[in-house]
């Protein structure tokens, strides 16, 4: 049995989660999340708990139960709490600002990146230097802060570009220049 699978799923008050035969919908405080999912696992709802069950022991079914039992674990979480990750840009003239839907960071080229903010994700940049990505499903989210952080990766040497916020940047020793 998986370990992560047999866990029941805790449905706070005001969440509510739906099954059909193909998707599961978890409709919350913050939002609604949509989730498709093979027929090889069952999904049941009894009262505050959801159960994930696998139908058979093949390998298949056992790779999808603690998938889709943790993937409508971070759905109850998101439309309840929501998700966020934090982004610090380090760097001489480096810094980002949100105009419309859209975030403009200046990061060491001569053109600054400009950067459509999808739908469902808010963007707050809270000092020049620090950006917090912010929304309901943790997919989307982590993908966008990895696509703002692939801009500028952060470098070994100086530490310039764009980490994460709990990300530790192992610094390497310049030449020295003495023969």
């Amino acid at each position: 049995m998986s370990k992560v699978g047999k866990l029941p799923v805790v449905i706070p008050a005001g969440v509510k989660v739906s099954v059909s035969p193909t998707a599961f919908t978890v409709e919350g405080p913050k939002g609604k999340l949509t989730q498709d999912y093979l027929p090889l696992v069952d999904i049941k709802v009894e009262g505050a708990e959801a159960l994930v069950t696998r139908k058979n022991d093949t390998k298949e079914a056992r790779s999808c139960h603690g998938l889709y039992r943790k993937l409508l674990s971070n759905m109850v979480a998101g439309v309840t709490n929501g998700f966020s990750k934090t982004l610090i840009i380090n760097g001489v003239g480096y810094r980002a600002e949100v105009k419309d839907k859209i975030l403009v960071m200046a990061l060491g080229y001569s053109n600054d990146f400009s950067v459509l903010i999808p739908e469902g994700i808010e963007v707050k940049v809270e000092s020049p230097g620090k950006i917090v990505v912010s929304g309901i499903s943790k997919e989307r989210v982590g993908e966008f802060a990895a696509q703002i952080r692939k801009l500028r990766l952060p470098e070994p040497y100086k530490g310039k570009g764009i980490r994460y916020d709990d990300e530790v940047i192992v610094r390497k020793v310049g030449k020295s220049g003495v023969k």
